[in-house]
């Protein structure tokens, strides 16, 4: 269910979305003879997701108003999220989230490795989104969510600074334990 309205989003609706910004995905009619369904709701929003925020970054590149055009984005956010704490902070807990998982899967190598630049970004966003989970349970009063929260963003950091300290041993910087 949606937690914008009453009425939850449906696989049609955005399939349409997507259509009308002539970015749907082409749907095998022999795997989709009823067009998408309920399983195709994630992933649908995935692709206008991602249809969004390619036109967000063409739209507010480096250059003369990139202040201006990345506040008016973040207007336009904020009129739709509404000034709820709670709603605005879990979603954007859910964006850190999906960040740190499309981080850690960018730059693998044959081994399937995360390269220690890579990883310490991915670990930070992680830090970032425990610590927002562990304020939010302290708002609502849950003393052992905040240190579970906290734990977790704690081993976040020893990540990123064991991944920091690997990047400068693979730079001649420092010298490997």
């Amino acid at each position: 269910m949606s937690i914008m309205s009453e009425d939850p989003v449906s696989p049609d609706q955005v399939y349409a979305a997507l259509v009308a910004l002539r970015r749907a995905p082409v749907l095998d009619p022999e795997l989709w003879p009823n067009g998408p369904q309920q399983d195709d709701l994630r992933r649908l929003l995935g692709v206008l997701l991602a249809v969004v925020e390619l036109e967000i970054t063409a739209n507010t590149r480096l250059g003369s108003d990139q202040d201006t055009d990345v506040a008016e984005v973040l207007f336009g956010w904020t009129e739709q999220v509404g000034a709820t704490p709670g709603l605005f902070a879990n979603v954007l807990a859910s964006r850190l989230q999906r960040t740190a998982v499309q981080l850690m899967g960018l730059d693998e190598d044959e081994e399937g490795e995360t390269s220690p630049g890579r990883m310490a970004s991915s670990m930070a966003v992680v830090a970032a989104a425990d610590t927002l989970d562990a304020d939010l349970h302290f708002q609502s009063g849950d003393v052992d969510g905040v240190r579970q929260a906290l734990g977790r963003a704690e081993a976040s950091v020893i990540e990123i600074q064991q991944s920091m300290h690997d990047l400068r041993v693979a730079i001649g910087d420092a010298q490997d334990e």
